[in-house]
């Protein structure tokens, strides 16, 4: 997939002017860790809950706040949105940033279906707009050094790795949007499956799958249990658990290999949170994290922990984001790569619900 193009050119000696969209607990980490780049102005903040957004903005000296992030959109003074809403508005309301010429960093997923997730795509390729979407995982120094060293042939012929993100009990509060199909669009798969399958791509350096076998799994939010104490989102015991709280995929990828995605939000299991990924390759295989090689020598088998250097973007994605905007560094997070992260997203809800492999073009 080609990514080059002409981007629009920020002058280096004025501050990157941010908005932020959303004050929840995303929000939150969005905005402090745009401070910490020298060159990052949060100027705006859009949040519909009055004591939120005044809370976020006197923690972080944010000068105005807002109810609609539509009307920070015609401002000149602002360069950038910075998403952090429920799923349902990632698309409508970064397609409206992009198309008022603001460059965009999304929290994932990327959308709630890959034809909106395209749009995105082409939206900022016309304009020469940045936009990323936070896959933080693909930061940590345990993957940037696995994917060095998968990239120099340590591991021999890679044919197939697993990948998973399972909690034992960690609902992100039941009751609130996330467990609501419509605010939602899915459940663990889109919010934190997609870390898993998105960090496994991203070490084999592929993202185009062929075939997608999924089933998922609601078995213990609908009773109300396996709750957890994840965000701000509010709480109404009446609205309905209608999505996922576990989910398997087997995805067949275009050079043939495969990949086992895991993910729950409860589950019994022994640990509880189990967040890794294996890679297997003819010469030896790894796991992470902690990043680990295993390997036959001549003397027997060998289990090396490796010592991880940091990544090479650093491990804050909106001072990376920054420093795109800036035109001193290439996205990390290819919108192309996303879309095709959300076609297979879209790929196992859809083998759910057929029971039947799909195929993806």
């Amino acid at each position: 997939m080609s990514t080059k193009l002409t981007r629009q050119k920020h002058r280096k000696d004025t501050p990157v002017r941010v908005a932020v969209a959303g004050a929840g607990a995303i929000g939150v980490d969005h905005i402090a860790n745009y401070r910490r780049h020298p060159a990052a102005l949060v100027v705006a903040l859009a949040e519909t809950d009055p004591a939120r957004a005044r809370a976020a903005a006197d923690q972080f000296g944010v000068p105005e706040t807002v109810a609609d992030w539509r009307a920070l959109l015609a401002r000149a003074d602002i360069d950038a949105l910075s998403i952090a809403l429920p799923n349902h508005l990632h698309a409508p309301v970064a397609l409206a940033a992009l198309r008022a010429g603001k460059h965009v960093m999304l929290d994932k997923p990327m959308a709630t279906a890959a034809r909106d997730a395209a749009r995105l795509v082409a939206a900022a390729r016309a304009r020469g707009l940045v936009l990323m979407v936070g896959q933080n995982n693909r930061f940590l120094p345990d993957v940037q050094t696995a994917r060095r060293l998968i990239d120099n042939g340590a591991l021999g012929d890679v044919y197939h790795a697993k990948t998973a993100w399972m909690r034992r009990a960690g609902i992100p509060r039941i009751g609130s949007w996330f467990t609501q199909k419509k605010y939602a669009g899915g459940g663990c798969a889109y919010d934190i499956g997609v870390h898993a399958l998105d960090r496994c791509l991203y070490l084999l350096g592929e993202f185009d799958a062929a075939a997608v076998s999924g089933q998922t799994y609601a078995r213990f939010g609908p009773r109300g249990e396996g709750d957890g104490s994840w965000g701000k989102s509010e709480i109404d015991p009446a609205r309905p658990f209608d999505v996922d709280d576990l989910c398997v995929a087997l995805i067949k990828l275009k050079s043939g290999r495969t990949v086992l995605l895991e993910a729950s939000w409860a589950a019994h299991q022994p640990e509880p949170d189990c967040n890794v990924t294996q890679v297997f390759g003819t010469e030896a295989g790894l796991l992470l994290p902690p990043l680990k090689l295993f390997r036959q020598t001549k003397t027997g088998y060998a289990t090396e922990l490796v010592d991880a250097a940091a990544g090479a973007p650093g491990e804050n994605r909106m001072a990376h984001f920054i420093d795109c905007v800036l035109g001193r560094a290439d996205p990390f997070v290819k919108p192309e790569e996303s879309l095709a992260v959300q076609k297979i997203l879209d790929a196992i809800y859809a083998s759910a619900a057929s029971g039947r492999e799909v195929r993806l073009k």
